[in-house]
């Protein structure tokens, strides 16, 4: 087992991330959503090596990140809809599906041999500084064991991937704490297929009807039934704790033991999230049980309990 480097978010641990990427490595990135497990796209042995280090079913597709809306022609044939999204949105948590460049240079591994690939521009300043360093696309599912809880700081990926990578580059918490949303973009009309960082009201302000998935196929990344999920058993609208379990509250909550927001902040239960599946899972042990208190099914509320919805079901 290799250990795994922890390198600086600094231009010289910009430059060795780079460096262990074109030689087909893996590198852990910070990017504003959570923590990316990054290899070069276009290399097969690479894209290979992030299935194999988190233990990812193989037709469960990958998302593509880039530096700039310029580079997307590259991989992915830009429909009008996603263009107007994209200057709507990116850099930022928000990732496109469009259909695949024909004769591109993207990893058929990456596309789980979908003739569509999910692209994203990150905001965060340490993933655009590798993604320019690199001058590539990137490879980048959560840097975390599959459908465990994903990763917001350089130690969750480390005590998840320790000795798997190569290098995880600690650019601190991330800010958001959700994944992307993902939207299909290849009609005439946004399709949701994960609810995440870009609320669908900001979405539904841009004039545009934004549609529901149907169909039960994966065509996406983030669509396992199971999913982020704690070592411990999930509990969900948990109004008050049963014995034996932890109990996360969100909004007035007394005698909770950890909180996505006292006050009901539905951004900051968002940033919060994963911290506390976390500190939960520690504190519950791997055969204990976790009860969350209700959260609102609207704005950043619907990411927030489609992540517990997953968290919380049968493995």
């Amino acid at each position: 087992m290799t250990p795994t480097r922890l390198l600086q978010p600094d231009p010289d641990g910009i430059a060795d991330a780079a460096r262990l990427l074109r030689a087909g490595g893996l590198v852990a990135m910070p990017t504003e959503t959570v923590y990316g497990l990054a290899a070069d796209a276009r290399d097969d042995r690479a894209v290979a090596r992030i299935f194999e280090a988190k233990g990812r079913p193989r037709f469960n597709p990958l998302i593509v990140h880039l530096p700039a809306l310029d580079r997307v022609a590259e991989v992915a044939r830009l429909t009008p809809l996603a263009e107007r999204l994209a200057r709507a949105f990116w850099p930022g948590p928000l990732t496109l599906v469009l259909p695949l460049r024909e004769g591109g240079p993207l990893s058929p591994l990456v596309t789980a041999g979908l003739e569509t690939v999910a692209i994203r521009l990150p905001a965060h300043p340490v993933a655009q500084a590798v993604l320019q360093a690199f001058g590539g696309p990137l490879a980048a599912p959560s840097a975390n064991p599959s459908g465990r809880i994903s990763p917001v700081t350089a130690r969750h990926v480390l005590d998840g991937l320790s000795g798997r990578i190569d290098a995880v580059i600690d650019g601190g918490a991330c800010v958001v704490g959700l994944e992307s949303t993902i939207l299909d973009a290849t009609g005439d009309a946004p399709v949701l297929l994960r609810e995440g960082g870009t609320p669908a009201e900001a979405i539904a302000a841009l004039g545009l009807p934004l549609r529901q998935r149907t169909e039960a196929a994966i065509t996406a990344p983030g669509q396992l039934a199971s999913h982020y999920a704690p070592r411990g058993r999930v509990r969900l609208n948990a109004a008050a704790p049963e014995t034996g379990e932890i109990w996360v509250g969100f909004g007035p909550c007394p005698g909770a033991d950890l909180s996505l927001s006292d006050t009901g902040d539905l951004t900051e239960a968002a940033a919060r999230l994963f911290h506390a599946l976390h500190e939960a899972d520690a504190l519950a042990g791997p055969d204990g049980r976790i009860a969350f208190a209700p959260v609102p099914e609207t704005g950043l509320g619907r990411a927030i309990n489609d992540r517990l919805r997953r968290a919380a079901a049968p493995r």
